[in-house]
């Protein structure tokens, strides 16, 4: 697994890393920017990983990004975003 310092989450589901590095969380959809709970998505991923070490193992490329499976402290970021209703609705 590859391993940055969030300095900078951007949405719900996508962070910045030291060296301008984009990730987007796999299986994670968060509200886009100005829809409601957007805000509070935002803020969730950033009292997880802002400041932190994460590690990361990327599974795909989207936009420039990376989409990858995101952990910081051994805990999957992915998963407690899900669990916090950031999920494809059916």
């Amino acid at each position: 697994m590859a391993k940055g310092k969030v300095n900078k989450v951007l949405d719900g589901d996508t962070v910045q890393i030291q060296g301008g590095k984009v990730i987007r969380l796999a299986n994670v959809w968060a509200p886009e920017i100005g829809k409601k709970g957007a805000a509070k998505a935002k803020n969730d991923l950033s009292n997880l990983v802002m400041g932190k070490m994460i590690s990361y193992n990327t599974v795909a490329k989207s936009y420039g990004r990376d989409v990858a499976q995101v952990k910081v402290a051994g805990k999957s970021v992915n998963q407690v975003m899900r669990n916090k209703g950031n999920r494809k609705k059916k």
